[in-house]
Parts: structure tokens; C-alpha cells; sequence
């Protein structure tokens, strides 16, 4: 099944075209990881690479991963994300991360593997078939230059599109660190569901565990989503 959208992809395109111009913004879009790797050790060292990106971990190619970046006028890094398929076929992804939850630490150090937990929500019962796993958000912390600005859900949904255009995916998903979420983080990035508790992250010297929630979109999400036009989420784009 290929995705219809109502109207069709191309008003969403050329609004967020010219709200990236109008922030000097140009995105890159790339599926050679040991290159990802290298941009990212060199230019986003406040967050080291995540392990479901990591090409000595996984076989990440054109056919089942991709990276996005953007760049300032001055060529400076300002964004990251990436996302790859995962073929769950009809194992729900409840069962897949039953055994795999642990190839999706955060991105910090003293992680315990041992000690932190999986816990199964609604929406890891009714997410199978064709997924793609989406992470690597990150935006420049230069509050007001690119935060709060409104390009949070310019670079969401274009990563979103870029996942139905490679692979008609039935469900897109990711985690969200509960700090992070708790600023409506996924509702301005485009996700319509979102899960608290699913997986539980122990880390040496904090006191408490970190906590982080599923946040996922299925295609008929995505349908609508892409279909709603960007100046009633971005009223800079009016």
C-alpha cells in the first residue's frame, strides 16, 4: 500500500523550503553512517552518537537507513536526525524490544543494561509490519536563533516524509526522554500518540533512573499530519 495524501506532498515541500531559506537553513540528506559518525563526533560532541546509528553496531546502508543535518549560512551544524527500517512483520514491537530494548540506550555514559527495564504500552501491542525508528533529534541550543522559532515542526514532518517517500512505513516511532517530553517536545515535532514509562534507563551516579516515553504516528497519523498546512502549526508560515 503506497500513501495517498489528500492534497499531495508538494504544499508541505515548498512552505517548508521557504521557511529554511528565510532561517539560512539547508538540509542534507545522507546514508553513509561512518560519514554521520564522523560529522557528528566533530561538530555535536554534547551528544555522542546513538547506539541505533552506530555502523560498527549495525549494517546501515541506503536501503534501510538515512541521516538528515542541517547547516546555517555560515555552514555551522545546527540540526541533526536520522531514522531507519525495522521489519517487524507480525511481531509486535512489544515482543521485538522484550529482547532488543537495549540497542536503544540514551546517549550518555554509565548506562547499566543490567538494571533498566522495558515496560510494554498500549501502543507496543498495536505497532507491527513495516516501522521505521526515528532518533538523532537534535536542534542548536542557541535559543531564538533556531529553538523556538518554529522550526521544530519544519524539520519533524520533513523527516516524517522522508520516511513514508523511502519506505511506506505502517507506523513511524521513537523515544523521548520524560524531561524532554514534559515541554511538549513530540507534539511540536508532529507525533499524535505518546506513552509514558516505556523504558527505564539506569545510569551511574543518578539517583534516579531516567525515564522516557514512546511516541509514535501510524500512517493514517502521518496522512493527516502532512496533509495540515504548516501556517496552523507555524504562524510564521501564514
Amino acid at each position: 500500500m503506497t500513501i495517498q495524501f489528500p492534497g499531495n506532498a508538494a504544499p508541505f515541500i515548498a512552505t517548508s523550503r521557504n521557511i529554511l531559506v528565510s532561517q539560512g537553513i539547508t538540509l542534507t540528506i545522507g546514508t553513509d553512517f561512518e560519514e554521520y559518525r564522523d560529522i557528528v563526533a566533530e561538530e555535536r560532541p554534547m551528544q555522542k552518537l546513538g547506539a541505533p546509528f552506530d555502523p560498527d553496531l549495525h549494517g546501515l546502508n541506503r536501503s534501510n537507513a538515512f541521516w538528515l543535518i542541517g547547516r546555517s549560512e555560515d555552514g555551522e551544524l545546527i540540526h541533526t536526525q536520522a531514522a531507519k527500517r525495522v521489519r517487524l512483520s507480525a511481531r509486535p514491537l512489544s515482543g521485538y524490544l522484550l529482547r532488543q530494548f537495549r540497542a536503544f540506550p540514551p546517549p550518555l555514559k554509565g548506562v547499566d543494561l543490567a538494571r533498566s527495564r522495558f515496560r510494554a504500552t498500549p501502543g507496543t501491542h498495536k505497532i507491527n509490519g513495516m516501522a521505521a525508528y526515528h532518533g538523532e533529534f537534535w536542534v542548536a541550543p542557541e535559543r531564538g536563533k533556531y529553538r523556538g522559532v518554529g522550526l521544530a515542526p519544519v524539520l519533524g514532518r520533513t523527516g516524517m516524509l522522508e520516511m513514508m517517500q523511502r519506505w511506506d512505513p505502517d507506523w513511524i516511532y521513537g523515544f523521548i526522554l520524560n524531561v524532554v517530553a514534559y515541554k511538549g517536545f513530540a507534539a511540536r515535532i508532529g507525533y499524535l500518540h505518546l506513552e509514558p514509562s516505556v523504558l527505564k534507563w539506569v545510569v551511574e551516579g543518578r539517583d534516579a533512573p531516567i525515564d522516557t516515553f514512546l511516541a509514535y504516528n501510524s500512517r493514517e497519523d502521518l496522512e493527516y499530519l502532512l496533509d495540515i498546512p504548516l501556517s496552523d502549526v507555524v504562524p510564521e508560515a501564514a
